[in-house]
């Protein structure tokens, strides 16, 4: 019972790990675009 134990925490321990790493990468570490895209200008008068 005790190694099902330690077993079970290991593996909490792994997935709490993995996911703080995950969510720290998409939050802090992934590139932004610095520069805001200009948006194409719609309609207007055509010949």
């Amino acid at each position: 019972m005790e190694t099902f134990l330690e077993l079970f925490r290991e593996i909490l321990k792994a997935l709490v790990r993995e996911s703080v790493a995950y969510t720290f990468r998409k939050s802090i570490l992934e590139d932004k675009k610095t520069t805001p895209r200009r948006r194409k200008q719609k309609g207007g008068f055509r010949k």
